[in-house]
């Protein structure tokens, strides 16, 4: 590899909630509009100037390999599922492709379904800049998710990103996109147990870091306005495809 990948497609997960679909089909292979929804995320991130993207797999990891070739895209792999018989899950997985990524980089769910957002190198210089571990992008709420995940905080220096989990709490919370800027040091300690490269296959979610994270004051984020749909049944694709 010739230089460090600058995003990360997660397209490990098995795709339960979307079978038989997904039974002899990745669920990132699944087409909506004609496209699969991997090279929809391919094409957005080397529109926005992006070289070296790796992608972690797992269930027909093979099917992956095969259609991920775009020209003009370096593409790498973290094989979970040979490596450890199975996913690792968000930060496990993470932290299993660190060595192959840059000091900075994108992470997005390789089965969500954003036609407009733009992963520009102007964003990407900014947040490398701030000094920040991560930088999240979150949506309005779905009919799927009425609660949210996070809630948004003004501060004087920009857009801060504070748990807001409290029944009492009066903010609102918006749900995260899985679309992502972080910097690897959110993946090392003292911020990660899990050794670099992640040699014995742990499995990880990544809220727990990233509200550690923010507990410290580390993560910022902003809303997404544009069009999104995690497309993790087969009606949300049936409706995308309509």
């Amino acid at each position: 590899m010739s230089r460090p990948a600058t995003a990360m497609l997660l397209a490990a997960g098995r795709g339960e909630r979307m079978r038989p679909l997904t039974d002899s089909c990745p669920k990132p292979l699944l087409k909506v509009r004609g496209k699969p929804l991997l090279q929809w995320q391919l094409e957005a991130l080397q529109r926005g100037g992006c070289k070296q993207v790796l992608i972690n797999t797992d269930w027909l990891a093979e099917q992956i390999v095969q259609a991920a070739q775009p020209p003009g895209l370096a593409m790498h792999y973290s094989h979970e599922g040979h490596d450890f018989g199975g996913a690792l899950e968000t930060a496990g997985g993470i932290a299993r492709a660190l060595p192959l990524l840059d000091e900075v980089f994108w992470v997005l769910a390789a089965d969500v379904f954003t036609p407009g957002f733009e992963f520009s190198q102007s964003t990407l210089e900014r947040f490398t800049a701030s000094g920040q571990l991560a930088h999240l992008w979150l949506v309005p709420n779905p009919a799927h998710n009425p609660g949210g995940d996070f809630g948004l905080q003004a501060v004087s220096e920009g857009p801060a990103l504070a748990l807001n989990l409290a029944k009492d709490d009066p903010r609102p919370r918006h749900t995260f996109s899985t679309i992502g800027l972080y910097r690897r040091a959110l993946f090392e300690a003292p911020w990660c147990d899990i050794a670099v490269g992640n040699p014995q296959g742990i499995k990880a979610a990544l809220a727990p870091l990233l509200r550690r994270a923010m507990d410290s004051h580390q993560v910022s984020a902003e809303l997404y306005p544009g069009p999104w749909t995690d497309v993790g049944t087969p009606q949300r694709l049936a409706e995308l495809n309509a």
